[in-house]
């Protein structure tokens, strides 16, 4: 199997996986977990199996055309510091998903949280692999996104909805600011590819850019890894399921900003504003995180508030800037993703079968838990640092490195007394882990008694412990080869130092240090442990309030009320004011723009002609229509939407004088389909106020609002006409107009320019107009398929007053009844145009690529010749004679629009690239043929079935409508 499949399966499979687990039933539980299972180890052997390509150092690359014009490709980078993060994230993730089989409860919908642990694994494996700066942020987004399913996967708990909120809104909003950062780096560097950026080092520190972009890209990074100021999200983040927390709070997605920030490193790693930064953030985080988790009670609070102090002290070896801090931070991540994964299953299968976390009821679990007591001391010891465990190794390093630079800032003198006293904090509070749960007289506050889990419960944590146990004795036989290929990717191997995972180092400094760690946590245990159970969470000092949760909740809370403030003033249920402010709005924006951009309107005149005489008086007719349309909207609303029409009409006569034919075409045939929807609509209208028993103060307030809203559009009319006359008077500049012209025919095969930019050199806008246009149709039948008009506009307390208000019919009815009686006597004609119609749509689809037409006239002239028979014949004989499935027609047009583009791709093609070819055809001769047509197909049934959608949809509310003023009594029961 190929390299570049490999890729593809590692990133691909858990999306798919998430897919399938998604479908299955509720009950599905262990086919859920073996699905996941085996998507976990295919993508784990398949990265062990790339492990040789690159073990010396070599980058492995697949790129997947994604947007060409831009330089925009799909680009899977796999290094070998992606390949230690993807270890962690599919190693750990397979144990995970055996430890969920057992721990999630068969009432909860497991399927579904196999689906959200799975994706959230793709978009993990996503963020390590990405090659590309805006492909990583959008995967660093969608880790936000799954993790807020995870999290909140128990919904109906309070604690797991807020915890999810707080964890999304942090993570996404540092997400928003990495994204503009990546933008502000790949400007600078000239590209967004990954290896162009690492390469254009000394471009982007030379550019004044470079700072606020390095914050930007930080402000991602330490939101995501829960640093100071922002680590409050992680403990809230507990109340999801603990396979949930073993797998997001220990190997993926704190990692994630502990990924960027290496990959960043080559870069900003040596820089004033990252020593302060990140080496700040660290130190800080690293103290709290300490502080706090002697003070938890829960076992998992406890737990999440170690985590923040070892992630801070991952930051500060990165914030250091010196290599061996980079090398050390890659050894105790890996390190701290095993030792504290296994402690969160250890604390979960307590849970578990105990019945609670809380440690003032938990003592004494060794003798009804003998060897899950012993995988959770081993853990807890290589949590705390002591020797022959991995975290012991990587601790001293940590120590080792704050040592070598304890001179220059005054941060640095102190670091390494701070970097003691945080060790010696972490014994503390492991001691406590072990000793006030496993030791001591029996639990007496228990619900039940405690027992061993599942045997294959415990395998993942004796899996871990099994491996914090080897790295400990054998660092350079175990995790030796794995972490040099990760330090040659960060640091490549010119700059490169010396580092040995030796067990012993001789007496020195560092080993001084962390002997006095040890020993200052058992003796501060011995002094304070009994009364860490009496002390208020959070420690004496009301240290508790540090972890920014306060603060959080004060900001949104102001930011709700804001918001109800603004929608108090401005908010309104009517759709006219909302209007009316975004008119106003675009106004003063566009005033604003020309005076920002020196617009200067320069008027010329000259004699006019006989053809500018006939031009004004069009338009002196159109602007006719459009005013009587106003002032008739006011009596009579079917004489308004008439004189719609004839505004409409004049337009076409425009574009037709202008030489825009097509323009013309289909505003011709959108009037017309408008134009009877508007007279279907208004059968279920509302009365207006003055035809109802309205108060005086309404009927001013009616007025006042019309005065208002006629200045509005005279200020807007008028600035538009300005700014028309200033784009046709000004200077005639080389524009893209001559690039689609000259090419039309040699690349797309049609004479006719529109059509080609439509469906060829611009089809991919096509098509998601095409797939918006299919979402209003079906969102206008949602809407009306349930919603039943009112008979009025006000309500009637009862029948007598509801037959009284139906005696004068209403405007709508009238409208209907004169449409219809209208439709009397050419009914049997429209019924005979039904055909020609056809024929009108088919021809304009078949000269659309060289003549003016194409897939969208000819959609609305099919929808026409269905109007038609609805117009003269009524819903149910349309419905029973012709077999509309317009929903149908929808999904066949984005299919086949769809499948043009799919098609291009497998020919190594962009997507929606059209193919053009003269083809030699029986009694035709050789003519031009274009795979366009296709797509344009797929544009006339799209337009076609959500047209007649819409259409159905309104003529059913219709001939409901009919029925309530028919017998307004009967609807108020029926009501």
């Amino acid at each position: 199997m190929s390299s570049n499949l490999l890729l593809l399966v590692i990133l691909a499979a858990p999306f798919l996986g998430a897919a399938v687990a998604a479908g299955l039933p509720r009950h599905a539980r262990t086919a859920a977990a073996i699905l996941s299972w085996l998507v976990s180890l295919v993508c784990l052997v398949s990265l062990a199996a790339l492990w040789p390509m690159f073990a010396d150092g070599e980058v492995l690359r697949l790129a997947i055309p994604w947007l060409p014009s831009l330089g925009v490709s799909l680009i899977l980078r796999l290094d070998g510091l992606s390949w230690i993060f993807a270890a962690l994230i599919l190693g750990i993730g397979a144990l995970v998903v055996l430890y969920a089989r057992y721990y999630m409860s068969p009432k909860d919908p497991v399927p579904r949280f196999f689906s959200f642990l799975l994706a959230f694994m793709g978009a993990m494996q996503g963020v390590v692999l990405s090659g590309n700066l805006i492909q990583l942020a959008v995967f660093w987004e969608l880790t936000s996104l799954f993790s807020f399913l995870l999290i909140g996967y128990w919904h109906q708990n309070p604690s797991a909805r807020e915890g999810a909120r707080m964890a999304l809104t942090v993570t996404a909003l540092g997400g928003l600011c990495l994204l503009v950062g990546m933008i502000l780096i790949g400007s600078i560097a000239g590209s967004y590819d990954l290896d162009d950026v690492l390469a254009a080092k000394s471009v982007i520190l030379a550019d004044p850019r470079s700072v606020p972009a390095l914050g930007l890209v930080l402000m991602g990074a330490l939101t995501k890894s829960a640093q100071f100021p922002f680590h409050f999200w992680l403990p809230r983040a507990m109340a999801a399921p603990t396979p949930v927390s073993a797998y997001l709070h220990s190997a993926t997605m704190v990692k994630a900003g502990i990924f960027l920030l290496l990959r960043m490193w080559p870069i900003f790693g040596q820089t004033e504003l990252w020593y302060f930064v990140v080496a700040g953030a660290g130190v800080a985080t690293l103290l709290i995180g300490t502080w706090c988790a002697i003070f938890q009670h829960d076992l998992k609070g406890l737990l999440a508030y170690s985590t923040i102090s070892h992630l801070g002290l991952i930051v500060l070896l990165l914030g250091l800037g010196s290599p061996l801090g980079a090398i050390a931070a890659i050894f105790h991540t890996v390190n701290h993703a095993t030792f504290k994964a296994s402690l969160f299953m250890a604390a979960g299968i307590i849970d578990h079968e105990a019945g609670t976390r809380d440690m003032r009821k938990l003592s004494g679990l060794y003798r009804f838990m003998p060897i899950t007591g012993t995988l959770a001391i081993v853990a807890a010891a290589a949590m705390a640092g002591v020797p022959l465990l991995n975290g012991f190794l990587s601790k001293e390093m940590f120590l080792a490195e704050v040592v070598a630079g304890s001179d220059g800032h005054m941060l640095n003198s102190a670091l390494p007394v701070l970097a003691t006293l945080a060790s010696g904090f972490g014994v503390l509070y492991s001691l406590r882990f072990i000793l006030a749960t496993f030791f001591g007289p029996p639990p007496t506050a228990l619900d039940k008694v405690p027992h061993e889990p599942p045997a294959w419960m415990r395998r993942p944590v004796e899996i871990l412990v099994a491996l914090c146990l080897l790295v400990g004795v054998l660092p350079a036989l175990t995790v030796g080869p794995f972490l040099r290929s990760a330090a040659v990717a960060v640091l490549g191997f010119d700059d490169l130092p010396y580092y040995s995972l030796a067990l012993w180092h001789g007496f020195n400094l560092p080993l001084l240090l962390s002997v006095l760690a040890l020993a200052g946590g058992v003796l501060a245990y011995a002094i304070f442990g009994r009364r860490l159970n009496t002390n208020p969470r959070g420690g004496p000092w009301g240290l508790r309030r540090l972890n920014g949760g306060y603060l959080f909740e004060k900001a949104m809370t102001g930011i709700v009320k804001g918001a109800r403030w603004v929608e108090s003033r401005l908010g309104t249920e009517r759709m006219q004011p909302q209007l009316r402010l975004v008119v106003l709005a675009a106004l003063a924006a566009g005033a604003a723009a020309a005076f920002a951009g020196g617009v200067a309107i320069r008027p010329s005149w000259s004699a006019p002609g006989a053809a500018e005489f006939v031009f004004a008086v069009l338009w002196l007719t159109g602007g006719g229509c459009a005013v009587a349309a106003a002032w008739q909207a006011k009596y009579h609303r079917l004489a308004a939407v008439v004189l719609m029409g004839g505004a409409g009409l004049v337009s076409c006569i425009t574009f037709v004088w202008l030489s825009a034919p097509d323009l013309a075409l289909t505003q011709l045939l959108v009037e017309v389909v408008t134009t009877v929807l508007l007279l279907l609509g208004l059968r279920w209208l509302p009365k207006r106020r003055e035809d109802i028993q309205a108060s005086r103060a309404e009927l001013v307030r009616s007025r006042r609002r019309r005065r208002v809203d006629l200045v509005i559009a005279a200020v807007v009319g008028l600035a538009l006409a300005l700014v028309s006359y200033a784009v046709m008077t000004r200077p005639m500049v080389e524009g893209i107009s001559r690039f689609f012209v000259e090419r039309a025919y040699s690349e797309g095969g049609g004479r006719n320019v529109v059509n080609v930019i439509l469906v060829d050199f611009r089809a991919f806008d096509t098509f998601g107009e095409i797939t918006v246009l299919g979402i209003v149709g079906l969102t206008v039948l949602a809407l009306l398929r349930r919603f039943r008009p009112a008979s009025d506009s006000l309500p009637a307390p009862n029948q007598k007053q509801a037959r009284e208000r139906a005696g004068p019919v209403a405007e709508g009815r009238k409208a209907g009844d004169a449409l219809r009686d209208t439709m009397l006597i050419p009914r049997v004609v429209m019924r005979w145009m039904f055909p020609f119609v056809i024929v009108l749509a088919v021809h304009l689809f078949l000269r659309g690529h060289d003549l003016p037409g194409g897939g969208f006239a000819a959609g609305v002239a099919l929808s026409i010749a269905v109007l038609l028979q609805y117009m003269a014949n009524g819903a149910r004989w349309v419905e029973e004679r012709l077999l509309l499935r317009p929903i149908l027609w929808i999904g066949w047009g984005l299919t086949i629009a769809a499948g043009c583009g799919l098609v291009a791709i497998g020919f190594n093609r962009p997507f929606l690239t059209s193919a053009f070819q003269y083809v030699q055809l029986p009694l035709l001769g050789r003519v031009p043929l274009a795979s366009a047509v296709i797509f344009d197909l797929g544009v006339v049934l799209l337009v076609v079935g959500a047209t007649v959608l819409m259409l159905v949809a309104l003529a059913h509310q219709s001939l409901r409508r009919a029925k309530d003023d028919a017998d307004p009594a009967e609807a108020e029961e029926g009501a």
